[in-house]
This record gives structure tokens, sequence and C-alpha cells, in this order.
């Protein structure tokens, strides 16, 4: 070999090393959830497009966001919640959820949950039939098999995409925070409730024996919800299409790796699994330049700078009587304000507030004149308000709101209003305090620095591991044996009831002895008198 080709060996070589651990060009078949939900899919899914990876999306012929024709993937439609296809069902679900906000705290928490039973019972019933409909329908059925995909990608809050490849029997990858009728970690790892608090219950991880108690039955609920409300709704689906004993739980906790979108900055320390991968905060980025009639705007607050103002994808419009008490507020602040709006013009609107229908958040958020954001505490917000070090003013409506924006005000860098007390007085207090005190910045930016500080990124995580599942063609080693065990034999009752027994024995036998040489003692006595 001369040694003018040598290099050019070592090269191909190395090439030829490198190609046994990238994976590109495989197939990937997802299924979304809508709403913000696809925001978060979305940005992996352009990860994946841009590494050589052929992408198919499932996708309801009614989606809000989930567009049929895309340059990173080809879509499939499908039925998939259409009976809820009207966002006013949120709006709906938005008043009731004010009214449960006028209870007692100990109580509210649990009026709350009473409401999101009630959309559960009604989504996993519509869920069932989704994909009954999916694995009887012959084409569609044909077209997933012969597509002989790699890997199924999914966001676990709909199960259609658990069972779907469960069937097709695809190595299966979560993009998860929500799952069933809970957040993810309740459902694989484990969850002790003296200090790690329940979703929706609206506790920290510090909790003294009546918040306990509340937790423990928040957890009792949960558990309840997920045994007799939501596991029978699937029994006969499972029980044509899948071998006997199979259950919901068992093909969500069969799947490979969860891509948990939490980070331990902004979540309670608590117990994980090996096959739980932290993504939290992958979808940030640094901002982008504004358009220039926004960058105009920004530049035209001066020193006091801008408060950020949105209340995320599905709730259209809040009362009128808090838009009026907002704007008002709004109109006395020496800051100009971007407020993503929906809904009728409030009358008091101030000539420092800007009104748009959507607006760039993260760019908006990353901008040197942003002072504050003013948010309803959806995940996505919190975790761009944090990744920019933008203090926050709370303003929750629904879901995981309340529990996300406690998170912060724990850690110093939120402020909360409840939308019940909700004046022009209050609000404009609350504004000031974020505004005027150094304190919520500092703490939100040292949560910034925590959160950028790690080895690698979130996304290259979160891609590494789904390249990882796709190179091995599964991660059954990470899965914990333990979840093949009957609850029983999990908690060991078994054996607790089996030492009882021993115990129980030995004491039966003890007393046994002790009557027989009792007795005999005393037959003796009176034998000699």
């Amino acid at each position: 070999m001369s040694i003018m080709s040598t290099p050019l060996f070592l090269t191909v070589l190395y090439l030829l090393s490198l190609s046994s651990t990238y994976c590109s060009g495989s197939r990937i078949l997802v299924v979304p959830v809508d709403g913000s939900h696809w925001i978060n899919m979305k940005v992996i899914l352009q990860e994946l497009h841009g590494r050589g990876h052929e992408i198919t999306v499932l996708r309801s012929a009614k989606s809000w966001y989930i567009p049929a024709n895309s340059s990173i993937y080809t879509s499939i439609d499908m039925p998939m919640l259409e009976d809820e296809s009207d966002k006013n069902y949120y709006n709906k679900m938005l008043q009731d959820g004010m009214e449960c906000r006028r209870w007692p705290s100990f109580i509210r928490t649990f009026c709350q949950q009473y409401l999101i039973t009630s959309m559960l019972s009604m989504g996993h019933e519509i869920l069932a039939r989704a994909t009954a409909t999916t694995l009887e329908n012959p084409v569609i059925m044909k077209t997933l098999q012969d597509a002989k995909f790699d890997l199924m990608l999914t966001d676990p809050a709909l199960t259609i995409g658990v069972l779907l490849g469960s069937y097709l029997k695809l190595p299966m990858v979560f993009n998860v925070r929500w799952i069933n009728n809970g957040e993810g970690h309740f459902t694989i790892a484990p969850s002790p409730v003296s200090y790690i608090p329940a979703p929706g219950s609206e506790l920290g991880d510090e909790m003294d024996f009546l918040e306990r108690t509340k937790n423990m039955l928040h957890y009792v609920y949960s558990a309840v919800e997920q045994h007799y409300l939501i596991n029978p709704v699937y029994s006969h689906l499972l029980k044509r299409h899948f071998p006997p004993g199979t259950d919901l739980l068992s093909l969500q906790l069969a799947a490979d790796i969860w891509l948990l979108r939490t980070d331990f900055v902004f979540e309670f320390p608590r117990p994980t699994m090996p096959n739980v991968v932290y993504i939290g905060g992958f979808q940030c980025k640094e901002a982008q330049p504004l358009p220039a009639d926004l960058e105009a705007f920004m530049q035209s607050s001066g020193e006091h700078g801008v408060v950020v103002m949105s209340l995320g994808t599905i709730i259209s419009a809040l009362p009128r009587e808090h838009t009026e008490a907002i704007a008002g507020a709004f109109a006395q602040l020496p800051q100009k304000v971007i407020w993503r709006f929906m809904g009728e013009k409030p009358s008091n609107l101030g000539n420092n507030t800007l009104l748009v229908s959507w607006l760039p958040q993260t760019d908006l958020l990353g901008h040197p004149k942003t002072r504050a954001f003013v948010a309803h505490g959806g995940t996505n917000g919190m975790y761009e308000a944090i990744y920019h070090g933008v203090p926050v003013l709370g303003l929750p409506l629904l879901f995981d709101q309340f529990d996300n924006l406690l998170r912060l005000k724990v850690r110093g860098a939120a402020r909360v209003v409840e939308p019940t007390s909700l004046t022009e007085e209050v609000f404009l207090e609350a504004l000031r305090d974020i505004l005027e005190n150094p304190s919520y910045r500092s703490n939100i930016q040292h949560l910034s620095q925590l959160h950028r500080d790690q080895p690698m990124s979130p996304m290259d995580t979160a891609i590494f591991w789904i390249e990882y599942v796709i190179r091995n063609k599964a991660a059954a080693h990470l899965r914990s044996a333990g979840f093949s065990l009957p609850w029983y034999s999990y908690f060991c009752l078994d054996v607790a009831a089996f030492i009882m027994a021993i115990i129980g024995t030995f004491i039966w036998a003890a007393v046994l002895v002790c009557r027989i040489l009792c007795c005999r003692r005393s037959r003796r006595k009176t034998k000699a008198e």
C-alpha cells in the first residue's frame, strides 16, 4: 500500500466504523397530540427529518394545528378525537374551573379533578372507538404494516399511539409529560406520597400532616380513576385484538424509552427509572430577530422595557370583567405591553398596550427589553421563561397550570394571581411587585443558568435515545422486572402475610404449650392437696 493511499484507507475505515452507530434513513411512525403538545413533537420531527429519517404522522382530519401537507413528513388521516375538535369545550371547562376555585383550598383541587374526570371519561371512550376503527380498517392497517416502520414515536397522552404501536410490535419511544390521568412519573416511577406531590394537588415537596392527607387522597383518587374508569373502557378492544391478560398499563410500561419533558431545575426531586430520559426545555432556542414592527415597538419602550402576555393555544378568551381588569392595570404601567389577545377589545385599553392575535413568544422572551411574562402556566411557556431568565406573573386557568406555577413560585421566580380574585388593583400590585422586586429576576436567571449548564442539550439527548432504540431494535434491558409483578408481589404483601402467618403460628404454639404446662402443674397441685 502506498504512503499516499494510507490516509484515504484510514478515513474510509473510520467512516465504516461510524456507520454501525449512525441510523439515518429509518422509518418512524408518529402519533402526536394536538395543541401545545404538537409544538413539542414538531420540534423533534424537524430534527429527525434533518438527520435523514422518513417520518409518517397519523393525524385527525379535523386537526387544529397538525397540517396534512408538510415538507418533513407524510401524513395519514384517521379518526382521532374528532368529537372534541371544538375549542369551546375548553372554554366551558374554564368557566367551571373558575367556579371550583371559589371553594376552600383543601376542596377546590378535588373539584377541579372531578371536572377533568368527566373529560377523561368521554375522551378515553372516543380513543377506544378510534383505535378499534383503525385496527379494523384493512386499508390503513395494510399501509402501516407494509411500511415496515423501525419505531413508534408517540405522546401517550393519547392512548391510540400506544395501542397501535403495540399491535404492530414496534419499538416504542414516548414523548411524554402526561399519560392517562396524571403526570408520567406516577405511571412508571416509585412515587412516595409523603414527599412527592400528586398531580393536581397544588402541593410542594415539603408537606405537613394535613397536606400529606390531601396528597394521599389525590393519589387514591387517581388510582381509582385509572383502574375503575379508564382501564375498563379498553377491555373489549384488548380482548379482541391482543393476547389474553393484556391491559392498558402493561402496554404503556413496555415502552422502551420515556422522553420526559421535565428538568429537575423545575420539577421537585423524586425517584426515577433507568429508561426515563429528561428533556425538559428541549424546544427552547435562542431568540431570533423580531419583525420590524415588533422590534420598533420594543425599542420604543426605552429603559422601562416590555411586558409580554400570552395565555396559550386553547383558551380563546377570558371573561370580559377579567380582560377589563388586566387592561386597566396594564394602562397604568410605564412599561409597554404586548398582549396575545382573542375576543372583544377591552374598552379601557391603554396606549402602551399592543394587542396581537399571534406573537413569536420565545423571540420576545429572549429580547433584552422584556421585563416580565404574564402567562397561564403551560409547560412550554414556563421552560421558555426559565431558558431566557424572565420572571413570571402567573394566571393559571386549567389542568397542570396551577402545579407548574407553584413550582416556580416556591423557587422565588414567579408570583401567582388567582383568576377568581382578579381585580385591577390586585393585578396591578402583582405586576409592580414582579417588575420592581429584583429577587424574581435574580432567582429565575439562576434557574436559567442551572438549566443551561448540561453536558448535552435536551434536544441532542432526545435524538440520541430515539436513535439508540432504532439501532438496538429496543431497550428492553432498561425496563424494570417490577412491572411484570402482580400488585401484591410488588409491595411484598404476600411475603408480609407469610411472615405474619409464621409469627402468628409461633405465638399460637407458644400459648398452647404454656396452657398445657400450666394445666399439668395445676393438676399435680390438686392431687397433692
